[in-house]
Formats: structure tokens, C-alpha cells, sequence
């Protein structure tokens, strides 16, 4: 099905900001194809670091944009973002805004003749969760108390600003209900299960990671496991952790950095195994790996409990430990695969799913 399924409205985008090419980047590329006259209303814009899919497009940024280093140093920013996001004038005649959020671009003002559906990937991470992740040093986390604690009060204050929320998963539609006390849709964002497919190859010794090496993705955890247990990983990405993690990493872990897809392709048809230690929102990562027949051992929370069929397309550790996950690789060393059956799996998360279901809403 194509971006074009969408109505043909006069539509608006907004996203937190255009720094890389993540999965909440490959989300508003999709609503770019639909919409391709459509403005799009960002905090910052790094040149050249996004698709020209959406580069495309009227991009309208805020002050931050001019600020020096700011592209390096945005999160540190965050205390202002709420003034920033005033900046923003979308046009009154817009019908739909649609905002893909998980910081500040749902807070966006839009007319009123202007209907406003957000996308969340999550409500804002950064002040309601994941607190000692984020900030891990004790005394700055006490000096950030009362600047996290009003930002939640004006993040929840500005969830008014939806019409309709939709949720990428339904771990993350618990957290919309909690935190901003609204009830909402989910519709779980597309995996390109045409592009990323099994071949009929060998598969090879080692196991997979793909991740942004940042703390709270746990990365850590499989690479203490893997040194351990001497068998190989190969962990792919980047990110501020990567120093601490080749601290800690044996001569069996390979770091191969940033990659482009077809590279990432590759690795997911031929591991053994994808590890996925973390908790995350929603988690494109284990349905593309199955999309390629790939088995995936993931943390049992968030929403690779809702992507991950137990004993079909993979299998959960209980604890965030080494012991646990190392528990869960030997027994899926020992379990019989069916590649197809993990590839059906893959295909309850493709395209066509994620545009019917947006698509309705936008209608409705």
C-alpha cells in the first residue's frame, strides 16, 4: 500500500528535531510521501543529516538553530525547549497537523480549524522516566529535580493541545493514560519488511546488536554477558557509551559503528540470534530481524513483549542480568526455528498495516 492511501488534505508535520535517520525519522518520511507540500515545524535542523525525502519540505526551526554546537549539544537545551516551541506559527488553513513526538512537538499551537493528531512514541522521556539513566550523576540530578518537575507539569498541561493521540504501542498507550490522563489509539509504526527479507545462506557464529550506544538501551548488559560466555557479538551503532563499552568488552565483541542498511540487512540474515537488552517504547529493531527470519532474545518489558511471539519468533529474559540472558541464548540454541513462522510474524508490522491504520484515524 502506498504513502498516497492517505485523504489528500492540507496537512502540517511536526517533529522534535532533524538530527539523523531513526525510527522516529523513517515515521515522518512516510507522512512526507503522503504529504509532499506539507510544512514540517522542528525545533533544529542539522543540514545534510536527514533523508532528502524530508529535507525537501518547508522546514521551519526555532532560535535554537542558531546557536553554536547546538547540533551536538541539544538535550542540553531541554529546560528551554517549552519556550522554543512558541516559534512555531503553523498556517490557519492547515486541516490536519499531524505531530510525531516524543519530547516537545506535540505541545505545538495549531488554529482553530486545524484538526491536531500526534503520533507519540512516548510521552517525554526525559522528565518522566528513566531518570538515573539520563542523568547519572547524583548531584546533578538533584540540582535537575524542580526543572523535570515542571516539565512534567507543562507537558501534561500541553497534552490539551492533542484532538487525538495515537500510540505506537500499547506500552506506550499506558503511559499516554497515566501521564496525561487521555485515552488513545495505537498503531504500530511500519517495518520495510519488503527490503529486509531472509535469503537462503548460511547463517554464521556470532550474535547482533543494533542500537544507539547510550546508556539506558542496556548495550552494556550483552556485552558483559558475551565477554563472559567467549561466544562472538557484533554490535552495531553509536553513540556517547562506546568508550565505556570497549572498557568492558573482550576480544569476542566487534563494534562496527555506524552502517548504512544494506550493511544492517546483512547482519540480520546472517547472526544467529538479535539481542535486545533493553527496554524500549516500541522497538523497530526485533521486526526487522524477524522480517529476516532472525530469532530475537529481548528483555521481557515494553513493547517487544507485543512484536516478539514467545517459542515462535524469539524468546525473553526475566531479569536485566547476565545470568538471565545468558539462560535465555542456551535455550534458544537448543529450539528448533521455523524461519517462516518468524517471518509471518515480521509481516503483522508492515506498511500496510501501519497506513490503513493511521489512515482511518486521520478520517475518522
Amino acid at each position: 500500500m502506498s504513502p498516497a492511501a492517505f485523504p489528500p488534505v492540507r496537512a502540517g508535520l511536526c517533529h522534535d528535531w532533524l538530527t539523523g535517520m531513526r525510527g522516529g525519522e523513517r515515521v515522518l518520511e512516510l507522512l512526507c510521501d503522503a504529504w509532499p507540500d506539507a510544512p514540517i515545524f522542528t525545533l533544529i535542523h542539522s543540514p545534510g543529516s536527514v533523508s532528502d525525502r524530508i529535507a525537501s519540505h518547508p522546514v521551519h526551526t526555532t532560535p535554537l538553530q542558531r546557536v553554536p554546537g547546538i547540533f551536538e549539544n541539544y538535550r542540553n537545551f531541554l529546560p528551554i525547549m517549552p519556550l522554543m516551541v512558541r516559534a512555531w506559527k503553523p498556517p490557519a488553513d492547515l486541516e490536519v497537523l499531524v505531530s510525531t513526538s516524543h519530547c516537545v512537538a506535540k505541545s505545538i499551537r495549531v488554529g482553530p480549524d486545524t484538526r491536531h493528531i500526534c503520533y507519540c512514541f512516548t510521552p517525554m522521556r526525559y522528565a518522566w522516566l528513566f531518570h538515573e539513566e539520563y542523568f547519572p550523576h547524583p548531584v546533578k540530578r538533584a540540582l535537575l529535580k524542580p526543572v523535570l518537575a515542571a516539565l512534567r507539569a507543562w507537558d501534561r498541561r500541553t497534552a490539551a493541545r492533542v484532538d487525538r493521540f495515537v500510540a505506537i504501542s500499547e506500552h506506550v498507550r499506558e503511559r499516554i493514560e497515566r501521564f496525561y490522563g487521555r485515552e488513545c489509539d495505537v498503531v504500530y509504526p511500519p517495518a520495510d519488511t519488503g527490503y529486509f527479507h531472509p535469503v537462503d545462506e548460511e547463517r554464521e557464529d556470532y550474535d547482533f546488536i543494533i542500537s544507539a550506544l547510550v546508556p539506558y538501551k542496556k548495550v552494556d548488559l550483552a556485552v558483559r554477558a558475551y565477554t563472559r560466555s567467549g561466544h562472538p557479538l557484533k554490535v552495531m551503532g553509536s553513540g556517547s557509551g562506546l568508550t565505556a563499552l570497549r572498557a568492558i568488552a573482550g576480544p569476542n565483541i566487534e563494534f562496527l559503528g555506524r552502517q548504512p542498511d544494506d550493511v544492517l540487512r546483512h547482519h540480520y540474515q546472517h547472526c544467529r540470534f538479535l539481542i535486545f537488552p533493553g527496554e524500549e517504547d516500541y522497538g523497530i529493531v526485533p521486526v526487522e530481524a524477524m522480517a529476516c527470519g532472525t530469532p530475537v532474545i529481548a528483555y521481557r518489558r515494553g513493547g517487544a513483549t507485543e512484536t516478539v511471539a514467545e517459542h515462535i519468533s524469539g524468546l525473553f529474559f526475566d531479569e536485566q542480568t547476565e545470568d538471565s540472558l545468558l539462560a535465555a541464548v542456551e535455550t534458544a540454541v537448543a529450539h528448533p526455528w521455523d524461519r517462516r513462522a518468524i517471518r509471518a510474524r515480521a509481516e503483522q508490522f508492515d506498511l500496510d498495516n501501519f497506513i490503513t491504520g493511521l489512515a482511518r484515524i486521520i478520517t475518522a
